[in-house]
């Protein structure tokens, strides 16, 4: 919030409030503490995420990092981390909920908490079919590859 507040995005009393930020302050924040370049994708409406699945499928392809998407009236933040396109056209995003986190001595091995993942929701298959019309959304693309070991 600190990081935030000095770079001017936010005004000086959203240093420890319980606000919620977006992909664009998720851009800021990689950046700024990490070096890290994004580029942002925008879709005026869920329809309209449609129109970025081309960009995203190279985006995993050539990158592999995962996207931070958010929106104003879906508020469901989403971390991507994959692209399905059916035979019948129809695209599904792989996403992770990004409130989740490991917790080795709570989830025991590694195949347990994929397992966790799967159960328990947090992790799931979302049809672009399903995001709001009534929403924007913002998509955060880091532009540094991932590395194979950052595993789950």
């Amino acid at each position: 919030q600190a990081a935030l507040v000095s770079l001017g995005d936010k005004e000086a009393h959203f240093e420890g409030c319980c606000d919620w930020i977006g992909s664009t302050e998720v851009f800021l924040c990689l950046d700024h503490f990490y070096q890290v370049p994004c580029r942002i994708l925008h879709a005026s409406t869920g329809g309209q995420v449609a129109h970025h699945v081309d960009a995203l499928l190279r985006h995993f392809e050539q990158l592999g990092s995962p996207v931070m998407m958010g929106g104003d009236c879906d508020a469901s933040s989403k971390g991507i981390l994959g692209v399905c396109q059916t035979s019948s056209g129809e695209s599904h995003l792989l996403v992770l909920d990004p409130h989740w986190y490991r917790n080795d001595a709570k989830h025991g091995l590694l195949a347990g908490a994929r397992a966790n993942l799967q159960q328990n929701g947090w992790i799931s298959w979302l049809s672009l079919d399903s995001l709001m019309e009534s929403s924007f959304y913002n998509l955060c693309l880091p532009l540094l590859p991932s590395t194979e070991d950052n595993t789950l």
